[in-house]
C-alpha cells in the first residue's frame, strides 16, 4: 500500500490547495482502508507514509485479501 501521489505547478496559492486535496484524498482512503481491513486509521496512516509491502500471508493478516488461491 502507499500514499497518493501527484504533482503540482502554478502559482503558489494553487500548489497549496492541490496539496491540501491530496493530503485530504489520503486521508478518505486510508479511512476507506482501514474500516474495510479491521485496522486503526492511525496504523493504517502510519503504513502510509511509505510504501509498504505484504506478500499474500501478510496481506491476508493485514485485512486487504481474504484468501490465498494457490
Amino acid at each position: 500500500i502507499h500514499q497518493p501521489s501527484g504533482g503540482a505547478q502554478g502559482q503558489a496559492s494553487n500548489i497549496e490547495i492541490q496539496a491540501r486535496e491530496i493530503i485530504k484524498t489520503k486521508e478518505i482512503g486510508a479511512r476507506i482502508l482501514a474500516d474495510n481491513c479491521g485496522q486503526d486509521f492511525d496504523k493504517v496512516m502510519k503504513d502510509f507514509d511509505r510504501d509498504y509491502w505484504m506478500n499474500a500471508d501478510e496481506s491476508l493478516a493485514y485485512g486487504i485479501a481474504d484468501q490465498i488461491i494457490d
